[in-house]
């Protein structure tokens, strides 16, 4: 595709993700005055205090929360071992707080981070840390949700799943609209007790394998969503749009869904007033929490999801910096 073809926010929005992965800009931009105090905005902080602290000051204003430890590209197993070792603190820190009963605070997973695409052995051994943090957030009475990240992680990720619920049915996973695959896949997993996240998508796929534009992505969503509002499992819509956060109301009411067999999801940082109101209405408001080091690549995808929080965050560096 040409550039040229492009329309300004789908170009933006292709810019940020190639930004996402510069490391000379990443280098840049954290090493900018303040540039963490902007970041606040978006990310926990960066040990398991901080992640604990901003899920406790969630939970009380009636929000549900899952935390991701920030992390993605892993050159190693000890890397790996050492993003197991953060989650099993977190899962402990969090049950002494009393956060995790009803799976209140669960924990979001990526298996790229655990391991996953180490050479042969990656698979075992990311399934292997996704196992001792599955059985720790058991202990702990919470779940787990798996992340989805770029097109190709999508059949190891699935079969991850598959490998993880013959042990603990819980496991939930994120399927991303904007994959031409995606509503079969909530066929698939539109069962019961299955637990599914349906969000668009932030990275950056082909057009062999993804909708390009915007209108196409949304009508793959709401088409997704339809399947898993109809279907027999908990389905998890991803959405700050209003529009299709209305969209899955009016659905999931003409269902019958009852309002603790689904849940909605944003970002922490993003329309926060929307999430108190979702919140105080009676539906279930679940917020993914970032924390850790390495938030750069994160940060800058949510910028691409959103461009106007692109806006914010330069705002912030010039007028804190």
């Amino acid at each position: 595709m040409d550039l040229a073809d492009l329309n300004p926010s789908a170009l933006m929005r292709q810019t940020l993700l190639g930004a996402s992965r510069n490391t000379q800009l990443r280098t840049a931009v954290e090493k900018a005055p303040m540039s963490r105090d902007v970041v606040k905005r978006f990310v926990a902080g960066q040990d398991t205090d901080a992640a604990v602290r901003v899920a406790s000051e969630l939970v009380q204003s009636n929000r549900r929360v899952t935390i991701d430890y920030l992390g993605e590209d892993t050159l190693d197993p000890e890397q790996a071992s050492a993003t197991r070792e953060a989650y099993l603190e977190l899962l402990a820190a969090l049950s002494e707080a009393g956060l995790t009963a009803e799976g209140q605070v669960e924990v979001s997973l990526k298996l790229s981070a655990l391991g996953q695409f180490l050479g042969r052995d990656g698979h075992k051994m990311a399934l292997e840390n996704a196992r001792a943090i599955c059985q720790s957030a058991a202990n702990s009475g919470t779940t787990v949700t798996l992340d989805m990240e770029d097109h190709t992680t999508t059949d190891p990720t699935l079969a991850a799943l598959a490998e993880l619920r013959q042990d603990w049915p819980w496991v939930g996973v994120a399927l991303q609209a904007y994959l031409y695959r995606t509503e079969q896949d909530c066929r698939d997993l539109a069962h019961e007790g299955s637990r599914v996240r349906l969000c668009k998508g932030a990275y950056k796929q082909p057009e062999s394998v993804a909708y390009q534009d915007k209108g196409d992505v949304d009508k793959s969503f709401v088409r997704c969503l339809k399947v898993l509002i109809e279907g027999e499992g908990y389905p998890m819509v991803a959405s700050h749009d209003p529009r299709l956060v209305e969209i899955a109301t009016v659905l999931a009411d003409k269902a019958r869904r009852a309002p603790d067999s689904y849940e909605f999801q944003m970002l922490h940082g993003i329309r926060p007033d929307e999430q108190l109101r979702l919140a105080a209405d009676g539906h279930a408001l679940r917020v993914y929490l970032p924390y850790g080091d390495d938030w750069y690549g994160y940060l800058v995808r949510r910028m691409a999801e959103r461009p106007a929080n692109l806006t914010f965050f330069l705002r912030g560096l010039a007028t804190r910096g």
